[in-house]
């Protein structure tokens, strides 16, 4: 068989049991009632006050099944579990016994019997007190040495346990039997004989239980202060109410041994053991309910639900059937009206004290928090018909963050191979950024800074994360780590839904950038259509007109010079028309794109009325669209010192440095004043061209020293290019 099958087994086993004697608990309970009511006419002087065991036994029982159903294998659970029944045990018997002796009833086993549980089991009970104190809270010793300790406190609560029993065995064969108003053999009150070894040894024997009850504080003291966090909260309530037990019991054990069994000393002593022995499983509760001992939020609701109901129920059954019996005269005797009356009344109010009940356990459970089912159903209520990313999402990370008790809780995407947060909810500061995070394969990266992240799919696919960051120090209970678990299972048709409706509005958006693209695209054609002429056609034709002008002055002067030079205007003509039927066809200068940008440039130079040089050494070739920036702002930077300048001499020097071409058009002209002189539209169709390019454009110039203008571009290889369109072909 496999551990986990043993552990299954195990668990089968405790389950039932740990149930069976919380139940036997709840029904001596009520069984107390009854017998406290039949014992009043005897004048019962019940331990500390009437009711306060039974409600001490009952708490006992209510936490150690709890630490049982949750923890099987911590021995705490077992410890508090039947020293509460024990102590049920105790009273019920005592109450019997004074029922049956002081009523005359007292014949055969059962009186008897009654009296000896009732004037034995309260040590066993109470010894069981300091293994827990050892023991709490995981059910380990703090380390070997504490080993000691507990075999000590073993040791002295079986020798008190075996001295009592061996005293009141003896006075019950010798009888006959003496009770006292407490329930308890008269012999065990003040002035105990000693003429009996028993009654020597049980003397002795005192305070020794009193020695193991400061043997466990001590124990659970010294662990306290070494914890740390969490644990020293969850332990410094229990440990300040075992220390208190240990004073009570000193002083009722005194008080027991000292006076007499209905003095006043009495009294107040076992009172305020009585109150001391019920802080031990409230000490409990707080650390379970306020700092999360042992993680059982759902087990401690149901049972706060159903053992109140429990203790309810039997409250208002015994207070109409035995207690309105007695006023009626009934004698004790079952009355079938009376119980008929209650059981109706228990029917009706079942409902609704369970609904009120529920709140009351959930507020003490969760705090101002809903259950995790509400937060399921709110949940599904509020996303229902509610796909848009910037509503949902917000939405769930409140839901997510409300039902977990976290700091910040987180929605993350998954887009484009990459994991990005949502929505967060408390809505973070404006400092507060969260990096994407690359999504290699189809599981969850890693996420630093959370406490834990859960992966939201659907069908199999990873659409995204549901992330909780917990304050310091805290850490996620199991209902909250199923709580997580449930939300992100909901949550992938959401997230589906979402990511259909991003993916429909970026379709939208495409298109309506793709349309603004087409307007673009045909404002941009035409402006490259207008510089193309402006740099071009209209440089050449310019050429022409300077030099129809020169020809003219030449006519009278030097008739063959103005023939060669209107041979001259015919090539230009021609060329002239050549590049208007390039424009017109969309394409760049022939000379351009066959040789490339140092010849295109040097054609243009020749054709120049002013002495231009072009210095493009170790220039290659680019691609077009370097190529034709290049050329055409030279073009431009030409012409406009023709027109404008007034130079003689221009300088072209074209180099490329790191991936960069950068040209200077330098030249001797009269110059201008750069920050006063507007921008013409030659100037502005440079800049437009280069700014479109990647590159910049800057200009220095002063009057009387010239202008020198600079373009840098990226420049990019004719391969590269040609290398790209393949790739997006």
């Amino acid at each position: 068989m496999t551990a986990t099958a043993l552990s299954q087994s195990s668990h089968r086993v405790t389950r039932p049991i740990a149930l069976v004697l919380f139940g036997v608990n709840v029904l001596l309970s009520a069984l107390y009632v009854v017998l406290y009511l039949r014992a009043r006419a005897f004048s019962p002087q019940v331990f500390g006050f009437p009711g306060a065991t039974a409600v001490g036994g009952l708490a006992f029982g209510s936490m150690g099944l709890l630490v049982v159903l949750r923890q099987r294998r911590n021995p705490l659970g077992w410890v508090m579990l039947v020293a509460g029944l024990l102590l049920q045990i105790v009273d019920v018997a005592q109450l019997n016994a004074i029922v049956a002796y002081r009523g005359g009833s007292a014949d055969g086993l059962v009186a008897p019997l009654t009296a000896w549980l009732g004037s034995v089991l309260w040590a066993p009970g109470l010894a069981l007190l300091p293994i827990g104190l050892l023991l709490f809270p995981d059910g380990h010793l703090g380390s070997r040495r504490w080993g000691a300790a507990l075999v000590a406190v073993i040791t002295l609560d079986a020798l008190t346990i075996a001295a009592l029993a061996a005293l009141v065995t003896s006075t019950i064969v010798r009888g006959p039997v003496s009770l006292g108003a407490d329930g308890q053999l008269s012999v065990l009150g003040a002035g105990m004989t000693t003429a009996t070894i028993p009654g020597q040894l049980f003397v002795m024997s005192t305070p020794l239980l009193i020695l193991s009850f400061v043997i466990g504080t001590v124990g659970l003291v010294v662990h306290t202060v070494q914890a740390r966090g969490d644990r020293r909260q969850q332990m410094k309530w229990f440990a300040s109410a075992a220390a208190f037990s240990t004073l009570a019991l000193a002083a009722f054990v005194t008080a027991q041994v000292t006076t007499g069994s209905a003095s006043v000393a009495i009294r107040v002593t076992s009172g305020a053991f009585v109150v001391a022995l019920s802080m031990l499983p409230v000490a409990t509760a707080v650390a379970i309910l306020k700092y999360h001992l042992y993680d059982i939020d759902v087990v401690i609701s149901r049972t706060l639900v159903y053992g109140s109901l429990a203790a309810l129920i039997t409250g208002v059954y015994v207070g109409i059937a035995v207690g309105i019996g007695e006023l009626v005269g009934s004698g004790g005797k079952p009355n079938l009206g009376l119980s008929i009356l209650a059981t109706a009344i228990v029917a009706l109010g079942f409902q609704p004290a369970r609904e009120r009940l529920q709140r009351v356990a959930n507020r003490l459970v969760y705090g101002l928090r809903a259950t995790p089912y509400q937060v399921l159903s709110e949940f599904s209520s509020q996303v229902a018909g509610s796909y848009a990313a910037d509503e949902v999402l917000p939405r769930m990370a409140r839901v997510l963050e409300e039902g977990t008790g976290s700091e910040t809780a987180t929605v993350w995407l998954r887009s484009n191979g990459e994991l990005r947060a949502a929505a967060t909810w408390p809505d973070p500061a404006g400092d507060l950024y969260m990096p994407a995070i690359t999504v290699a394969t189809g599981t969850l990266p890693a996420l630093h800074g959370v406490t834990r992240a859960v992966e939201v799919r659907h069908q199999g696919e990873l659409l995204g994360a549901l992330s909780v960051v917990k304050r310091r120090g805290e850490s996620l209970s199991p209902v909250e780590d199923k709580l997580l678990d449930d939300l992100a299972q909901q949550a992938g048709l959401v997230l589906k839904n979402v990511g259909l409706t991003r993916a429909l509005q970026l379709r939208l958006e495409e298109l309506r950038a793709s349309r603004q693209r087409l307007v673009s695209a045909q404002d941009a054609e035409r402006r490259r259509l207008e510089r193309n002429l402006h740099d071009g056609a209209q440089q050449h034709l310019v050429a022409l007109k300077v030099r129809l002008g020169l020809a003219e002055m030449l006519l009278s002067k030097d008739p063959d010079k103005a023939k060669q030079t209107l041979e001259q205007l015919k090539s230009d003509t021609d060329e002239a028309l050549e590049t208007l039927r390039d424009l017109a066809r969309g394409i760049y200068p022939p000379l351009l794109a066959e040789r490339g940008l140092a010849s295109a440039l040097e054609s243009q130079a020749r054709r120049a009325v002013v002495d231009v040089t072009i210095d493009a050494a170790g220039i290659g070739r680019y691609s077009q669209e370097t190529e034709a920036t290049m050329y055409f702002c030279v073009l431009e930077a030409l012409q406009n010192v023709q027109k404008y300048a007034g130079a003689v001499r221009v300088v072209v020097r074209l180099r490329e440095t790191g991936g960069t071409l950068r040209c200077e058009v330098k030249d001797d002209g009269r110059g201008f004043d750069v920050a006063h002189v507007p921008k013409g539209s030659g100037l502005q169709n440079m800049a437009d061209r280069v700014d479109a390019a990647g590159g910049s454009l800057t200009i220095e110039s002063a009057h009387g020293a010239g202008t020198t203008l600079w373009v840098t571009i990226p420049a990019t290889s004719r391969e590269a290019a040609h290398a790209a369109l393949r790739r997006h072909a």
